[in-house]
């Protein structure tokens, strides 16, 4: 896969539709393609962008969901709410390109880190985060209200 030149932004309501065949692994509570289209143009509102790495066909093969904060605890950061690829594309480097443009990205803008929570179970996807130079920094806790 080429570096930069298979990576978009998702703008329009299609591209953000076809991402939801990948996104539905991640997120298997969206039901269809436009709900999905309905809540990341909400979460848009709030600053978040969702990018894609296409395959040869122009089909999105990965998936990353991003917003651009600014915390106390360290400085800008580029949040990731969601990173996936589709089970046909795992291994092919979709997702290693989707950070590495993300890095950049960060880099470019004067962000100081990139942050991500992963999902204990996602054991796979941490050996991954591991090959990509990511640290565990905390722990994230959730009380459902």
């Amino acid at each position: 896969m080429t570096k930069d030149s298979n990576i978009h932004i998702a703008e329009t309501d299609a591209q953000i539709a076809a991402c939801f065949v990948v996104l539905k692994d991640l997120r298997p509570h969206l039901k269809d393609a436009a709900e999905l289209v309905q809540r990341v143009r909400l979460q848009n509102q709030e600053g978040y962008v969702l990018a894609y790495a296409a395959d040869a066909s122009g089909t999105p093969a990965a998936c990353i969901g991003f917003r651009r904060q600014n915390r106390l605890v360290h400085g800008k950061v580029i949040y990731v709410d969601d990173l996936v690829t589709s089970e046909t594309g795992r291994s092919r480097g979709y997702g290693a390109a989707l950070l590495d443009w993300l890095e950049h990205l960060a880099k470019e803008e004067g962000f100081k880190a990139v942050d991500l929570d992963s999902g204990t179970q996602r054991t796979e996807a941490h050996r991954f985060y591991f090959r990509q130079r990511y640290a565990i920094s905390s722990f994230h806790f959730l009380k459902r209200i």
